[in-house]
C-alpha cells in the first residue's frame, strides 16, 4: 500500500500553475528569438540586442585635393580677371600727380592723394547729372523691355514647336550684332536726310538726335539689343514649369490669357527678377551707344553717361587716377542699386508668406 499524498492546498496549487506557465513562456520566447551567427543561444544574463551601427564616418570641413583640383583654375582665373583688376583700380584712385620745382615745371610724380580724387568728382555738376540721365533712362528702358520680352516668350510658348526654334533665333539675333554695329545701323534710320524713315515721314518726321529725344533714342537701340536676350532667359524658365499645371488649369476651363496671367507669369518671377538686376547694371554701364552717336548727335556729350565721363578724364584728359576714382563711385552704385531692388523684392516675398 502506498501512502496517500497530502492534499494541497489552494495557494499551493495556484503557485504550481504559475510557474508552469512561467517555464512555458521563457521556453517559447527562447525559440523565437535568434540566437549567435552559430545557432547557439546566447548564454544567460547576455543582452541579445543587436550591436548598434557604427557611426558615419566623420568628413573635413575642409575641401579635399580633388576639391581643390577642379577649384583651383577657376578661382585663379576669378582672381586675376575680376579681384585684381577691381583692386588696381581702387588702388589708382587714391593717386594723383603732383608736380614739382618751380611753377610746376619740375617732373611729374604720382603720390598718394587719398579720397581727393573722390571730392572732385562729385563736385563735377557734369558728372552727377549723368547718373540723372542714366536713372531716367532706366526707369523708362528697363520696364519697356521686359514687359517685351516677357510678351515674345508668352507667345513663343504658344506656337508649335516646328516654327518656335527659328523664331527663337530671329529674336536673338540682334543681341549677336555689335553694339557699335547696332548703333550705326540705327544712326543711319535717325540722320535727317539718309533716313528712309524721315524719307517717308517727311516733314512730320521728329528730329531723333534732338535734345529732347536722343536719349529715347539710344533707349530705342537698347531694347532692340537685348530683348531677345532676356526673351530666352524668360523661355527657359517656362520651359521647366510643370505640364501638369498647364492640364489642370485646362480641365479647371482656364484659357490662354488666364492660364498666362494665373500661372506662367507666376512662375517665371525668379527670370524676371533676374532679368531687371542685369538690366540694371546694364543700364548703369551704358557707354557704347552714346560713344558711337556723339559724332552725329551733338546732344551726346563727352559726360553724357557716367562711363562715357571717366572714358573721357581717361584717354582725352589723360587723367587715369580721376577716372578710376569715377569708376568705383559707378561700380558701387551700380551695386546699390542692384542689391537694394533684391532687398525690395525678398521683404514683398516675405511679407506676403
Amino acid at each position: 500500500m502506498t501512502a496517500p499524498e497530502p492534499e494541497r492546498t489552494e495557494g499551493q496549487a495556484a503557485a504550481e500553475a504559475g510557474a508552469g506557465a512561467a517555464t512555458a513562456g521563457a521556453t517559447a520566447g527562447s525559440a523565437a528569438e535568434p540566437g549567435p551567427a552559430h545557432g547557439n543561444r546566447p548564454a544567460p544574463g547576455t543582452d541579445s540586442a543587436p550591436p548598434a551601427p557604427p557611426p558615419p564616418p566623420r568628413r573635413s570641413a575642409r575641401p579635399d585635393g580633388a576639391a581643390w583640383l577642379f577649384l583651383g583654375p577657376f578661382l585663379a582665373l576669378f582672381a586675376f580677371a575680376f579681384v585684381l583688376p577691381i583692386g588696381y583700380a581702387v588702388y589708382q584712385s587714391l593717386l594723383t600727380v603732383q608736380r614739382h620745382g618751380p611753377l610746376g615745371l619740375g617732373k611729374p610724380t604720382v603720390g598718394f592723394a587719398g579720397l581727393e580724387n573722390y571730392a572732385l568728382a562729385l563736385q563735377q555738376a557734369d558728372f552727377i547729372d549723368s547718373f540723372g540721365r542714366v536713372l531716367l533712362f532706366g526707369v523708362v528702358q528697363v520696364p519697356v523691355m521686359l514687359l517685351l520680352a516677357l510678351t515674345l516668350a508668352l507667345l513663343l510658348d504658344q506656337v508649335s514647336s516646328r516654327w518656335a526654334g527659328l523664331l527663337r533665333a530671329s529674336y536673338f539675333l540682334p543681341y549677336g550684332i555689335p553694339g557699335v554695329i547696332a548703333t550705326i545701323l540705327w544712326g543711319f534710320l535717325y540722320v535727317p536726310g539718309i533716313s528712309p524713315v524721315t524719307e517717308v515721314l517727311g516733314g512730320a518726321a521728329p528730329d531723333f538726335l534732338s535734345y529732347d529725344n536722343v536719349l529715347w533714342s539710344i533707349a530705342n537701340i537698347v531694347v532692340w539689343e537685348f530683348a531677345g536676350y532676356n526673351m530666352l532667359i524668360i523661355v527657359a524658365q517656362l520651359k521647366s514649369v510643370p505640364q501638369e499645371l498647364y492640364e489642370a488649369a485646362r480641365i479647371d476651363g482656364a484659357g490662354p490669357w488666364q492660364t498666362a496671367l494665373r500661372i506662367k507669369i507666376p512662375l517665371v518671377r525668379p527670370a524676371l527678377i533676374l532679368t531687371c538686376v542685369f538690366s540694371i547694371i546694364g543700364t548703369m554701364q551704358l557707354f557704347a551707344e552714346p560713344l558711337v552717336l556723339r559724332v552725329l548727335a551733338p546732344a551726346v556729350t563727352s559726360s553724357f553717361t557716367p562711363n562715357l565721363s571717366a572714358y573721357n578724364d581717361a584717354f582725352a584728359n589723360a587723367n587715369i587716377y580721376l577716372a578710376a576714382a569715377k569708376s568705383v563711385i559707378l561700380a558701387l552704385v551700380a551695386c546699390a542699386l542692384s542689391f537694394g531692388f533684391l532687398t525690395l523684392v525678398t521683404r514683398k516675398d516675405r511679407s506676403r508668406r
